[in-house]
């Protein structure tokens, strides 16, 4: 009895063998359940928190990715509109050659381009102003008076994290690149002695232009308060261009991660299909040799039947 019960535990042994290399085939992983293998279940498990880290890191500079290709090409635009705004200056500086409807007309394109940088500086991307730090609202806002107000938050920056120790600041600073106007206590321009304004945003500058270029006054001082607008946005585009740069190398880097950890996880988990097979073809063997001997060692006799 005692060596049909040894024989029958070595047949079990050979088929629980034989199930578990069958179980391996059919999911494909060597690890189905922690008991397999636990340092290997260690390791995976690690692996697979620095996927989910790595997903969202290239979630974050993706969506980075979005944001500064917004910024990018809302301040083409304002270069755009700023350089139109300079020839029309240039033109209005020669009012002397010029009849009133000429620098009428002047003056009026003058105050559309400060509408279309006005409508630029509100970019938005998924309804966040691009111009506005991490507020919600617009980021310039037109009052009654006509001078303009920044409502966005200054200096509270847009961040996005491409990277254990890596932060983008994805946004950009509208108040630096559109100015700010300075009003008085009754919401206009605030103005020196002479008259002139002590703080203009790009807007109230266009506008201010425009309203002297029809009174046949000389417009050509302001040239260089349009050319200090250009500097401050050539500024940001390079700043804007060197973050974009560090995001798109940020994505990269994180698609070459994504394939390293993909193969690390595989490693651990996943079997060896040929190795596998002929691991389960030699138990197959084995065990049909097991049977075949345990059938000859177990004959039964006229006596078993007896009992």
């Amino acid at each position: 009895m005692g060596l049909q019960r040894s024989s029958l535990a070595h047949l079990q042994q050979n088929l629980g063998a034989m199930a578990k290399l069958q179980e391996r085939l059919t999911s494909g992983k060597v690890l189905t359940r922690p008991s397999d293998d636990p340092a290997a279940t260690v390791d995976a498990m690690q692996v697979r928190a620095d996927q989910r880290a790595t997903a969202q890191y290239a979630r974050n500079a993706a969506d980075g990715d979005a944001w500064l290709t917004t910024v990018d090409s809302a301040l083409g635009d304002v270069l755009s509109d700023l350089r139109r705004a300079r020839d029309l200056t240039v033109r209005g500086a020669s009012s002397g050659a010029l009849g009133p409807s000429a620098r009428a007309a002047i003056a009026a394109e003058l105050r559309a381009t400060a509408d279309s940088l006005l409508e630029t500086a509100n970019t938005s991307y998924l309804g966040r102003s691009v111009f506005a730090g991490t507020s919600a609202q617009a980021a310039f806002v037109r009052g009654p008076e006509g001078t303009v107000t920044f409502t966005g938050r200054e200096g509270a920056e847009v961040l996005r994290r491409v990277s254990d120790t890596t932060q983008v600041r994805v946004d950009s600073a509208g108040s630096e690149v559109f100015g700010v106007d300075v009003v008085d206590a009754d919401g206009a321009l605030a103005r020196d002695a002479s008259g002139t304004p002590v703080g203009m945003s790009v807007f109230s500058l266009l506008g201010e232009i425009a309203t002297r270029l029809e009174a046949g006054e000389d417009v050509g001082g302001f040239l260089s308060d349009i050319d200090e607008r250009l500097e401050a946005v050539l500024a940001e585009v390079g700043s804007v261009g060197a973050r974009h740069k560090l995001v798109l190398q940020a994505q990269d880097a994180l698609a070459s991660r994504e394939i390293t950890l993909a193969g690390r996880l595989s490693a651990v988990e996943d079997v060896d299909l040929a190795e596998t097979i002929v691991e389960l073809q030699l138990q197959e063997v084995a065990y049909q040799a097991a049977l075949g001997a345990t059938s000859r060692v177990l004959q039964p006799s006229l006596l078993d039947f007896l009992r």
